[in-house]
């Protein structure tokens, strides 16, 4: 990885901070996205530890929000002339209904929009890297669902997990077409499972869901061990040719059938690019 540029999100904790150290410590150069600044200037620090003299790098955005991996992504287009690996990372389960000030449901915003946007405005810059690797974190959720097309955002019964899962299969979906688009041109796609991984994923809730999180991690990976996979398809000689596969434990292995649908991950793409061109909702709130 030596000279090379990787673009993650989601690298101040857990497995994308492992990640990012461990990428940066094989020689490539980090571009970050984070939300918090505290959070990312203490992992820049690490990564300047690790690997001195590289020019790592942090940008700060809410990708909860389309405007903002938007802008996000055309500043990093604008500072990286040369990418060689978009790492789709950040993500979380919420354990109420919310709704963003752009008009989407939270999880759908942030666990797929923000894929979606983020690499929609980092494709040129990719293509014109080839070869190149984007790497989407997934995970096993999917398997309890398939997409209802007309409630892609669990407008009719919000439930938490059932929220996080089908955007765990959205991100596999968007991957799968990401990569039929993508064939030919040098730039390959794949997405993976990490495990269940003790980090601070699904913290800050409450109830039956979040305390059954709680005893589960007691038994989970710890984040060296979640991170090998991502880090695998970022920097493996072995992968650079495969693309649109799902992937665990560094081997591919075949998603439920509904992440296998062709003309759903059609279907999921046509409503993305339609959904990341609307309009904002306007900010009605006092003073805005």
């Amino acid at each position: 990885m030596n000279g090379k540029v990787v673009v993650i999100t989601g690298a101040t904790s857990g497995i994308g901070q492992v990640a990012a150290e461990r990428l940066a410590a094989m020689g490539a150069r980090i571009v970050m996205v984070a939300r918090d600044r505290t959070r990312a200037d203490a992992t820049i620090s690490r990564l300047r530890q690790i690997a001195p003299g590289m020019a790592h790098s942090v940008h700060i955005a809410d990708l909860s929000l389309m405007e903002e991996a938007r802008r996000v992504g055309e500043l990093i287009a604008a500072a990286e002339p040369h990418i060689d690996v978009l790492m789709n990372n950040a993500g979380g389960i919420f354990y109420e209904h919310k709704i963003t000030r752009e008009g989407l449901e939270l999880t759908f915003a942030t666990n797929h929009m923000a894929y979606f946007v983020l690499t929609d405005t980092l494709r040129k810059t990719l293509l014109a890297s080839a070869p190149a690797r984007i790497v989407n974190t997934s995970s096993e959720a999917h398997r309890r669902e398939r997409l209802d097309f007309d409630d892609l955002q669990n407008a009719g019964n919000y439930r938490a997990l059932t929220a996080y899962s089908q955007s765990k299969l959205c991100n596999i979906l968007f991957t799968r077409e990401l990569a039929r688009q993508l064939s030919g041109t040098g730039v390959t796609a794949n997405s993976f499972h990490p495990g269940f991984v003790d980090t601070r994923f699904a913290d800050g809730g409450k109830g039956a869901l979040y305390y059954g999180f709680l005893v589960a991690k007691k038994f989970a990976l710890t984040p060296e061990q979640g991170a090998e996979t991502m880090v695998y398809l970022a920097s493996s000689p072995a992968v650079e040719n495969i693309s649109g596969e799902y992937f665990e434990k560094c081997t591919v292995k075949l998603p439920n059938a509904a992440a296998q649908d062709d003309a759903g991950a059609r279907r999921l793409w046509e409503i993305s690019e339609s959904t990341s061109r609307r309009s904002p909702v306007p900010d009605s709130r006092p003073g805005r």
